[in-house]
């Protein structure tokens, strides 16, 4: 249900489908449907309402930063430009200042997380090792590092926004290769306690991040999206290229550009 609210298919305003059609809908029984209605209102997703029904609510009023709607956003519209521009500034906002704090506070230990953080990702690189889970601990590990308990609550859901960036940037020739000294000037920079260098590398890094990201999106649109959403696209695009075949094809070709990006 939270996949399909995130997809559009129940939209703000609308009231869903009553219990004994969800029931037989999902195969599930009353008391789970309820369960499951119940987690998505405190998830500011669903009101209920008094001689209305349960409504789905407006996604200002979601809880954008919960760990299951980011995940069902990404896997129920991939991560176009407008998500992952998004995702990009939290990073921005939070990462700098975290590396920064991390170079004046992180213990021996956080220093000796992240050099092995680090390690891992270049073993990844030469095909050892999971190079996505080494660069989500390094970042996450700075994150901690900061020693600041306001930021430090919110590793699991920076975890969550870096293993959806990671998954789809890591896609990008070469960009592993390409953006492993970065990771080494910022692991250099708060090993030797220099917070400016610190916060200045991962600028650097999280730009070259945000150009592999738009790049990605410009060169191929359904790049971040999952297989089974690009088969839906491909469909559309079938049909609508049937339906206007005798139409300019540089009309249609920027038709078809517009879809892909929905």
């Amino acid at each position: 249900m939270g996949k399909d609210i995130c997809a559009g298919r129940y939209r703000p305003g609308q009231v869903i489908p009553a219990e004994p059609l969800l029931c037989a809908q999902l195969g599930v029984s009353r008391i789970v449907l309820r369960e499951a209605i119940k987690g998505l209102a405190s998830k500011g997703m669903l009101e209920a309402r008094r001689r209305t029904g349960t409504v789905v609510l407006e996604q200002s009023r979601w809880s954008l930063l919960d760990q299951e709607v980011m995940i069902w956003r990404a896997d129920a519209n991939g991560v176009d430009l407008a998500l992952g521009s998004d995702i990009m500034e939290l990073r921005r906002i939070i990462e700098p200042a975290a590396a920064r704090l991390a170079a004046e506070r992180a213990s021996p230990a956080e220093l000796k997380t992240l050099r092995a953080a680090y390690e891992a990702m270049a073993a990844a690189v030469d095909g050892q090792g999971d190079y996505v889970a080494a660069d989500i601990e390094f970042h996450s590990t700075i994150i901690r590092a900061c020693a600041n308990p306001f930021v430090t609550q919110l590793q699991s859901v920076m975890s969550t926004v870096l293993r959806i960036c990671f998954e789809r940037v890591a896609a990008v020739p070469g960009g592993r290769v390409h953006s492993l000294p970065m990771h080494r000037r910022v692991c250099e920079a708060i090993e030797q306690r220099r917070p400016s260098e610190a916060g200045d590398a991962i600028i650097a890094l999280l730009d070259d991040a945000e150009r592999d990201m738009r790049h990605l999106l410009k060169v191929d649109p359904e790049a971040f999206r999952t297989p089974a959403q690009t088969a839906s696209v491909a469909e559309i695009q079938r049909a609508d290229r049937e339906l206007d075949r005798n139409k300019d094809g540089e009309i249609l070709e920027e038709r078809h550009a517009r879809i892909a990006l929905t």
